[in-house]
């Protein structure tokens, strides 16, 4: 997504065990979207510390759905169960986008996005998931909405690029601000 925007940028993943960051933070009550910018900052402190004179990107997403924070199925028959608690109602994908240079916040973002699924009968979802196989599982809501997950979704309330991966037009408007971009 960002090279397709023009960005020119190095990838270094974060080594964090976001579940033990979250972990607290869930148990505390902590909303959704306060916990997706707390791991995107966590991810971008811990690569600005290699890399100090960087400035780093980190984002993450956090799907909430009836007062609970669902995380990338590990089967396909949990991804199977997922589609279909979600079938007929609406989730919220929370996506935070912060930026760090020398282990200091500069700048962060968080978009909200609320997806509402059609009825799914467990045919379609059978068929769905023979489909996109394995891919199913890359996803937190078990489907890439990029991709034939589109079928499944009845109304997107939000930013169609925080879905994907992150708030990118704030992002850009973000760095042309710093004079990173050009205006």
């Amino acid at each position: 997504m960002m090279k397709n925007a023009g960005l020119v940028f190095d990838v270094e993943a974060a080594d964090i065990d976001e579940r033990a960051v979250e972990a607290p933070l869930q148990a505390s009550g902590m909303a959704p979207a306060d916990i997706a910018e707390i791991l995107a900052i966590a991810k971008a402190e811990n690569v600005s510390v290699r890399y100090p004179d960087a400035l780093v990107i980190g984002s993450d997403q956090v799907l909430a759905f009836e007062g609970e924070q669902l995380h990338k199925p590990s089967t396909m028959e949990e991804a199977r169960r997922r589609l279909l608690a979600l079938s007929g109602k609406s989730h919220e994908l929370h996506s935070a986008i912060v930026l760090v240079k020398a282990g200091s916040v500069q700048w962060s973002h968080m978009e909200t996005a609320i997806i509402r699924f059609k009825k799914l009968t467990p045919q379609f979802v059978g068929r769905h998931l023979a489909s996109v196989g394995e891919k199913a599982l890359s996803s937190v809501g078990a489907y890439q909405i990029e991709g034939e997950g589109i079928q499944l979704v009845d109304k997107i309330d939000g930013d169609f690029f925080s879905i994907i991966g992150m708030p990118l037009l704030p992002l850009l408007a973000e760095l042309r601000h710093m004079n990173i971009l050009e205006s």
